[in-house]
């Protein structure tokens, strides 16, 4: 780590020594000496032709142009409907202050090579990067140039962050690029291919509804490929051998990429038992599809919860072994001018073998109260194959009428066993058994999505959406223990072995349909009438049994060990909304009227609710300057559970968790505060992001637990007392320097709980506070080094733990066809009493050859070269804080060969 500072302070004294530079400063305006921001300031050396520098002017119209002494420049300006300009500019060993005005009634065509030419250009709400200005020479895919781009982050998921706002689509030549994920085009898109990436602010698929709805948060990507890539097939191959420790291991790694103006094709596939996982099980399940959520503007939330089982989610190169067989498709079709068609399809299967230490402490309501805790030692096989495939058509004969119909369907079959020692503490006492469980499950769901858009005049648009959700889930759950945890009806006792085993059939079908209408009252108002309805419906059945040592099968039929529920929800709603432009402000005032019904029916007998409530909702925007905002959002909602929580029969969570339902729940209310602050200059890539949520939940579905030492059995219930989280994060970063580029962030998460442990109110609360320092280079024929400092510290009602992880990464282009990248990661893991307390950390190194312009890539890659054995965590419930141990797989190293088609 020493040596990485060293290094990086050694690059930094060296630039500096040599960028003994001539300031060329001054303004750019109109003929009416008004500043013009965001206008594109170019130099290009007259005798190497390279442009030396470049500048985006600020909000007063401020450029700076960092030069070398005594050279011949041809200075060019261009500003989106002015005429471009053209100086020629010689400078001395003196700064330069000189305004330069800009004359009415640009010329579109000469504007476009220079657009070309500079790194980064603004047109509208379109950001331009030309790819090639920030290329070193070691970038493979997508995700290596977005890391340089100035006011672009990619994170560990990735998920793509612009000026701090998520980006939640991913084209390529205006063709979605599997919709509704943005990780795989980041992994996967080779970089020698792109040519510019476009950042699409303010974005709306719909184009008719650009100007009446709010999508200031909406952000779009679309990469330019080069014109070589273009009606060719493009991509590459690789395969690689390597060797580690207990076996060998191995990569195969083919994409192939076609784009037409009529349709594109995309192929990946991977199979590899190095811990690559291009899709993981988090991917699939928050895998959307690119759909839009139907009745955001209805105020209420019934979201359909995923009986997952609980198996175990992972990141990868964090298990002690992972085998990946992936493959995907996507694809889009141009059938005529008007109709569109395009999707994808992906399938994914993966073993992994996990070994996992861990202790679970339970947090007691009071501190007399007698401790418990639970020390477990784990080994867990996963079995997981994904399937997911997407059909979209668009169908727009004009500018007044769009069609869109699409199409999603998940499948999955998971198998997963846990083979564990536990042992249990209560009050100093403690007993241990050894465990095993099965999870298995293979739900499917359906996602249909129908939108029509009709603007009837430039005043009148209507807009029509719905979807329809067809869920069938069907978990099993084993669980073969020593000692009988819980007193069930109907159990017979005295085995030697406790084999307790639960079907559950969970179906659901949801329909959301929403019709709205929008007039413009004026050029900067509008109002807004929606028409919607929530309707669903599921069934829940389960059953525990019991194995008896003899093999015979024991039904527990008493009705507090099975379901059979039938539950119905409606929601009903009318909704009106103003949105109005005075000034620097936006504001959109709302309110919608609901009816709501719901009924359940289970145990013979049925249940139901009725009653109506008004849900007002109100969005100010303050726009202090061009790229400069202040967004202030309340909104007051209704949440309803699905069938999960209402079943009266006892459901197994884990082999220590029982939970029975609560048919008489009702709805949690909550009323959510928010303020985003958001600046961004050009002119030195000053970014500025803040924000800060405040939600408090009245009613809140909340737990009541009884504890029987580390046994826990639950049911729900509407609580008095409010559940309260503050959300805040903000973040810093800018360039300087010309090749440097730093950020600071902070991430803080207050929450308080209420709940009731063993029959007494137990008010626990959390707090997470996250630290992010980084800082880079970026040049062209120099080593790139990037040097960072990440803390955590999770504070869980008196017990609080740190992690602290310095990284750094090294990446440096030599003798034109060598490429070396390495990266370090330190973690020091800890708690305040230093009971717990951890370090360990990791190296990767990679060294490439390939010939400029050469087919072939040859690389030596290392993976955990330092041979770390396990990683620690920790996490926290609203009952328990657990630190976890778990083992990752060991060093190797791996020889590739890559073939660019």
């Amino acid at each position: 780590m020493k040596t990485a500072i060293l290094l990086f302070l050694s690059l930094l004294i060296t630039s500096i020594s040599f960028s003994q530079s001539i300031k060329f400063e001054g303004l750019i305006t109109d003929s009416n000496a008004n500043g013009l921001e965001m206008a594109n300031v170019m130099a290009v050396n007259k005798v190497t032709k390279a442009m030396d520098s470049y500048a985006i002017t600020n909000d007063k119209g401020k450029f700076l142009l960092n030069l070398k002494p005594n050279t011949a420049y041809s200075l060019k300006i261009s500003y989106l409907g002015m005429q471009n300009k053209e100086l020629d500019v010689t400078t001395a060993t003196e700064n330069i202050i000189k305004n330069i005005a800009l004359e009415e009634g640009g010329i579109e065509l000469e504007g476009v090579e220079i657009v070309r030419e500079m790194p980064v250009s603004i047109k509208g709400d379109t950001i331009v990067y030309n790819a090639d200005s920030f290329k070193s020479g070691t970038e493979r895919k997508l995700e290596d140039i977005l890391k340089k781009l100035p006011g672009v982050e990619v994170n560990a998921d990735g998920e793509i962050e612009v000026e701090g706002k998520r980006v939640t689509k991913l084209m390529v030549e205006g063709k979605d690029f599997f919709d509704g994920d943005t990780k795989l085009g980041v992994k996967n898109i080779p970089a020698d291919a792109i040519d510019k990436i476009q950042v699409l602010r303010n974005y709306s698929e719909v184009g008719a509804l650009k100007g009446v709805e709010n999508n200031q948060d909406n952000l779009a990507m679309n990469i330019k490929l080069k014109s070589g890539k273009k009606n060719f097939w493009f991509g590459d191959v690789t395969a690689g051998v390597g060797v580690a420790q207990k076996q060998s291991r191995y990569l195969i790694n083919p994409k192939l990429f076609y784009y037409s103006p009529k349709y594109s094709i995309n192929v990946l596939s991977n199979i590899n038992n190095i811990g690559e996982l291009p899709l993981t099980v988090q991917d699939y399940f928050k895998f959307t599809g690119g759909f839009r959520g139907v009745a955001q503007k209805g105020g209420s939330s019934f979201n359909v919860s995923s009986n997952d089982l609980g198996i175990s989610l992972l990141r990868n190169n964090r298990a002690k072994d992972i085998e990946t067989k992936f493959g995907a498709t996507n694809f889009s079709f141009n059938v005529n001018k008007a109709w569109s068609l395009s999707g994808f399809g992906i399938l994914s299967s993966a073993l992994t073998e996990l070994e996992t230490k861990s202790q679970t402490n339970i947090l007691q309501p009071k501190s007399s109260d007698v401790l418990s805790t639970e020390n477990r030692e784990e080994n867990v096989n996963q079995k997981s194959n994904l399937g997911l495939f997407k059909l979209s058509s668009t169908y727009k004969p004009n500018v007044r009428f769009q069609f869109d119909y699409d199409v999603l369907t998940k499948l999955s079959k998971q198998d997963e066993n846990n083979s564990l020692i536990r042992e249990s503490i209560v009050g100093g006492n403690s007993a241990t058994e050894n465990i095993s469980t099965v999870k298995k499950q293979d739900p499917i769901s359906v996602n249909q999505n129908l939108s029509l858009y009709y603007t009837q005049s430039d005043k009148s648009i209507f807009a029509f959406e719905m979807q329809h959700l067809y869920q069938d889930e069907n978990p099993f759950y084993n669980a073969n223990l020593k000692s009988q945890p819980f007193n069930l009806t109907d159990y017979i006792s005295g085995q030697n072995r406790n084999d307790i085993n639960q079907n559950r059939f969970v179906k659901t079908n949801k329909i959301d349909a929403k019709l709205d209408y929008y007039y413009m009252l004026t050029n900067k108002s509008n109002i807004n009438l929606t028409l919607g309805n929530t309707y669903s419906n599921q069934n829940f059945n389960s059953s525990i049994y019991q194995i008896l040592d003899n093999q015979n099968r024991n039904d527990l039929n008493d009705n507090s060990n099975k379901n059979d529920v039938n539950y119905n929800f409606n929601d009903s709603f009318i909704g009106l909304h103003y949105k109005i432009l005075t000034g620097k402000f936006t504001f959109t005032p709302g309110v919608s009227m609901h009816s709501y019904n719901m009924s359940n029916e289970q145990l013979g007998t049925s249940n139901s609710q009725n009653f109506f409530r008004a849900l007002p909702d109100f969005l100010a925007i303050y726009q202090i300057k061009k790229a400069e905002t202040l967004t202030y959002n309340f909104s007051y909602s209704n949440t309803f559970t699905d069938i999960n929580q209402l079943t009266e029969g006892y459901v197994f969570s884990n082999y220590n968790s029982l939970m029975k339902g609560n048919r008489l729940l009702e709805n949690a209310t909550s009323q959510v505060h928010s303020l985003r602050y958001f600046k961004y200059n050009m002119f030195n890539f000053e970014n500025i992001t803040a924000f800060a949520t405040y939600s408090k939940r009245i009613d809140a579905i909340k737990t009541r637990a009884i504890f029987n030492g580390v046994n826990q059995t639950s049911s729900p219930f509407n609580s008095d007392f409010a559940d309260e989280t503050i959300l805040g994060n903000g973040s810093y970063g800018r360039s300087f320097l010309k090749n440097y580029k730093a950020s600071l962030s902070a991430n803080l998460n207050w929450s308080k709980f209420n709940n009731i442990q063993n029959n007494q109110i137990s008010t626990k609360e959390s707090f997470t506070q996250s630290y992010t320092f980084k800082a880079s280079t970026n040049y062209k024929n120099m080593p790139n080094i990037e040097l960072g400092y990440n803390l955590v510290k999770n504070d869980y009602n008196n017990s609080t733990f740190y992690t602290e992880r310095p990284f750094a990464k090294l990446d440096y282009f030599f003798l034109k066809s060598f490429s070396f990248v390495t990266e370090y990661e330190f973690y020091h893991y800890y708690n305040n009493s230093k009971s717990v307390n951890y370090e360990y950390d990791f190296l990767t190194a990679s060294l490439i050859y390939q010939k400029k312009g050469g087919k072939m890539e040859y690389k030596v890659s290392g993976t955990n070269l330092l041979n770390t054995t396990s990683l620690n965590d920790d996490n926290f419930s609203q009952f328990a804080t657990r630190t976890s141990q778990y083992s990752v797989q060991p060093r190797y190293v791996l020889f590739s060969l890559k073939y660019n088609i």
